[in-house]
This record gives structure tokens, sequence and C-alpha cells, in this order.
């Protein structure tokens, strides 16, 4: 066996363990719910783009009792319908500092950084690395973010990178089986 085989694995059952610890997921909205563009409409409102699987990957994380937060830089409206839609209690919006707005939410949440998940795109989400036990990116994340990164997902931003997450994160807790096997019977979001 090579080593490089060897490291995968080890690098694979770490994640694993992480990745079954997680009970905050905090999802940056541009770039990793979206594509990044920006879209205006004729009369010069921002319009956003989202995948619904990704926000049925939402949906499926709640049911399994994680909590799902937004964190963004951002403000334009179409964050915080998304978030209402998909029932996100928490939905930061406009936030300058991601690591103390971060902080805060786990305060209120008495969740650890042990604990919480990152998923962002680019170099204003590298402030969060020391909150989290899981920095995660989208595969066209910026180059500086994925290069301190734990794990860089196959998908792009606004094109499922949310999904394949979360079904790891389902995988882990062994939710996803069920899940392939009997189907989801709820509105998908």
């Amino acid at each position: 066996m090579s080593t490089l085989g060897l490291r995968s694995r080890l690098q694979r059952l770490r994640l694993g363990r992480r990745l079954a610890a997680v009970r905050l997921l905090v999802c940056d909205v541009d770039g990793v719910l979206t594509d990044g563009g920006l879209h205006y409409d004729e009369s010069g409102r921002v319009v956003k783009r989202f995948d619904v699987r990704d926000g049925l990957a939402v949906r499926m994380l709640q049911r399994e009792g994680l909590e799902v937060a937004l964190l963004s830089g951002g403000r334009s409206g179409a964050i915080e319908q998304r978030a209402q839609h998909l029932h996100i209690r928490h939905c930061l919006v406009g936030v300058g500092d991601k690591a103390a707005g971060l902080a805060q939410l786990q305060a209120e949440l008495q969740v650890e950084p042990a604990h919480t998940a990152f998923i962002g795109d680019d170099l204003n989400d590298l402030t969060v690395r020391p909150r989290v036990a899981l920095l995660i990116t989208p595969a066209d994340a910026a180059r500086g973010l994925r290069r301190h990164a734990d794990w860089v997902l196959r998908r792009r931003g606004g094109n499922g990178a949310l999904r394949e997450l979360a079904e790891a994160l389902l995988q882990q807790r062994g939710a996803l089986e069920a899940l392939h096997r009997h189907g989801w019977r709820e509105h998908n979001g």
C-alpha cells in the first residue's frame, strides 16, 4: 500500500470523526449557496439563484438535529427570504467581521468551535478558521482559502456544494442510507 493511499485513508478517518461531531453548520451565502454572480433585474435589484438541492440539504440536516445558520457579508433581501423559506433561524447578514459574528452565534447557541463547521468561498471567510473544527470550501473557492481548508469539495458554489457536504454529514450519522432507500417526504426547499 502506498504512503499516499494510507495518508488519504487517515485523512478521511479524521475528517469523518470531525464531521460526526458537528452540531452547527454555518454557511457563507454568495459563492457557496449561490454561484457568486450578481444578477440585476430591470430596476437594478440584485437577483440571486439558489440551488434547490442545496435547499433540500438544509432541510435534511435540520431533520437530523443540526443547526444550520447563514453568515454573510452581503445584504440583499434574497438571503433573508431564502433563510425564511428554509426555516433557518439564524441568518446574519451585513456582517463585516465574520469571526466576531460566528463567536456571538456560538455563544448564543452554546456550541463550541469543536462542534462547528463553516463553509465559505473567499478570503474574508478565512478569519473564522480559529473558531471552527472544520473549514470547508466549494471547488471554485479562492485559492488562498482552499490552501487552509480541511476539505475542498468537488462541487462548485451554487451548484450542489452544500448538498455534497450535507450528504457527508448525514452519512456520518447513519441517516443517508435511509434517505437513499426511502426518499424524502416533506417540502424540499
